[in-house]
């Protein structure tokens, strides 16, 4: 009995290596859970490109925006398991598991990791011709001397960038009104046109508009600058004591439905590292305003579970609650 066992388990794993071989067979279905212009659509469409021409099947963007990304991962969780519907994870996904404990899925546990693949540093960026403060040390002066009268908008509710400005509110010992957009790119628009004079968002969707002087940065939220933006400096080196610890990631990596066959998620986590790795990526990527950020399938498990305890710890300090 154990030798026929033995046999059936040898034969799956040769079936399974076989569909690995042949994958992909027909076009991949990438679901990004946010709208256009922010660091998750510029990480999926520059991979897709890449893998599309690597794998000679189109792999195709497709954004599912909505309830800050959770749509499009049920999309994802309820999709066949067979490597032809993926998704641009982010770590909204852990936040919406601390905000949101009546989801259908846990993605700390449901998804199948492939590879965290970019990190978009996010920024604090104001509007010139609304805000005087040119540095960390100005903006939080100014925030201080004048409670609750400005605003700033944010990519979404209990976004990675909503996090990071309450917990510099906090840090910091200030006061602003959160006004949240669905998704960076509408967002930055409207501080670039003067509906509102401060936004946190991700690299990627403002860089082009520091290059126009439409909007000015103040720091990036991350512990070290960003090799895409070097000249922008950290909270860290604002020379506020408060803030000489302050850091806050934010990154992109690939994730298919459960229980899908390891051999085919292991080829997909091989490309896209193998593809992370390239050069002429790295330039691309860097030139939108993100950073490769490389992790494998189990870093990214350890990651994501380490995160989860720190927004957890974090939303209940600073109160932050789905709206």
């Amino acid at each position: 009995m154990k030798k026929f066992a033995a046999i059936l388990l040898a034969l799956a794993a040769v079936s399974l290596a076989a569909v690995a071989q042949d994958y992909p067979a027909k076009p991949v279905r990438l679901i990004v859970t946010f709208t256009p212009g922010g660091g998750a659509d510029t990480t999926a469409r520059i991979f897709a490109e890449r893998l599309s021409d690597l794998w000679k099947q189109q792999v195709f963007v497709e954004n599912r925006p909505g309830a800050g990304g959770s749509i499009g991962a049920e999309a994802v969780h309820k999709s066949p398991p067979d490597g032809y519907t993926l998704f641009l994870a982010t770590n909204t996904h852990i936040i919406n598991q601390v905000v949101y404990p009546k989801l259908s899925f846990d993605f700390t546990r449901d998804f199948t990791p492939i590879a965290i693949v970019t990190n978009g540093p996010m920024v604090i960026a104001v509007n010139p011709s609304q805000v005087a403060a040119k540095d960390a040390k100005e903006f939080t002066a100014m925030l201080k001397s004048a409670p609750g009268k400005f605003s700033y908008a944010s990519c979404n509710v209990a976004s990675p960038h909503h996090f990071g400005m309450e917990m510099y509110k906090h840090a910091a010992g200030i006061d602003a009104l959160h006004v949240p957009h669905k998704g960076c790119g509408p967002a930055v628009t409207d501080a670039v046109a003067g509906h509102i004079g401060i936004v946190v968002a991700t690299l990627p969707a403002a860089v082009p508009f520091f290059k126009q002087g439409r909007l000015r940065a103040i720091a990036v939220l991350s512990a070290e600058r960003s090799p895409s933006a070097p000249d922008i400096p950290t909270m860290r080196e604002s020379g506020i004591p408060e803030l000489k610890d302050f850091s806050l990631e934010t990154y992109y990596g690939f994730m298919a439905p459960p229980s899908t066959p390891a051999a085919i998620a292991s080829k997909i986590e091989a490309d896209v590292l193998n593809l992370a790795a390239q050069p002429d990526v790295r330039k691309r990527l860097e030139g939108a305003g993100m950073d490769v950020f490389m992790r494998n399938s189990k870093d990214m498990m350890l990651l994501i579970r380490a995160d989860y305890e720190k927004y957890a710890k974090a939303a209940k300090a600073a109160n932050i609650r789905a709206e």
